[in-house]
């Protein structure tokens, strides 16, 4: 399951221009929320993955046990561009109607967040 994202920048009194898109996979942050991790210290790696041609990593990225949450942080090479890259945050959290992940009683969403 690859999540596409397109990044666009903020012009103030024009349209804002597409940056370049950038894909990567989901699928290692979603078994993660899948474990029992609950007991494992803050900081906790769970899986690594690594830069190949079949995504668009810059560096090397972890889906970490933090503070009682999945957390990765990802460094994407843009596509399509002459050279950029975005930084994002994958965190889950509560979203009332949203689809579960995992069988439980909360329901959870996927926010990720541009820096």
């Amino acid at each position: 399951m690859c999540i596409f994202q397109t990044v666009y920048d903020h012009d103030t009194f024009s349209m804002d221009d597409k940056m370049g898109d950038a894909e990567f996979d989901i699928r290692p942050y979603i078994e993660a929320l899948k474990m029992n991790l609950s007991g494992l210290p803050s900081g906790t790696i769970i899986s690594k993955i690594q830069p190949s041609r079949s995504n668009c990593l810059a560096e090397e990225s972890s889906v970490i046990w933090k503070d009682g949450k999945v957390v990765q942080d990802l460094c994407l090479r843009l596509r399509n561009v002459e050279c950029g890259e975005v930084e994002l945050q994958l965190q889950w959290i509560d979203l009332p109607g949203a689809k579960e992940v995992e069988d439980s009683s909360h329901k959870k969403g996927c926010q990720s967040r541009m820096e």
